[in-house]
């Protein structure tokens, strides 16, 4: 299970490397602290909740991004082609699945711990 959770986690890492790079028209930038791509460097003062919180944000941002792509392309802008906002909307679908995934774990193993006797 933890393979597969890994898989997800390194692939949403490439396609939003892969989306950053299309969004500049530059050549594959490096990773910004913090961003999803990154490796996740803790900062003073910063817990799971902020954790969290920064990785939904991260998820409404390539949301949102993905629908300001379609709609450029749907008015007919020659810099949104099919293809960008095929993988623009792919990677918003995966993102959120795998948010999805770790909220359901996250209530599980809430469930597990109230569950456990005293």
């Amino acid at each position: 299970m933890t393979d597969a959770i890994s898989s997800i986690l390194s692939q949403i890492r490439a396609h939003e490397m892969r989306m950053r790079d299309i969004a500049t028209d530059a050549a594959p930038s490096t990773a910004v602290p913090g961003t999803l791509g990154a490796p996740q460097v803790p900062a003073a003062g910063s817990g799971f909740s902020q954790t969290l919180s920064n990785a939904i944000d991260n998820v409404s941002r390539t949301q949102r991004s993905a629908g300001e792509l379609q709609q450029a392309f749907e008015l007919g802008d020659p810099k949104a082609d099919l293809a960008r906002v095929m993988v623009a909307m792919q990677q918003s679908q995966v993102a959120f699945r795998a948010t999805v995934e770790v909220r359901n774990r996250l209530v599980k193993a809430y469930q597990d711990v109230m569950n456990m006797p005293i």
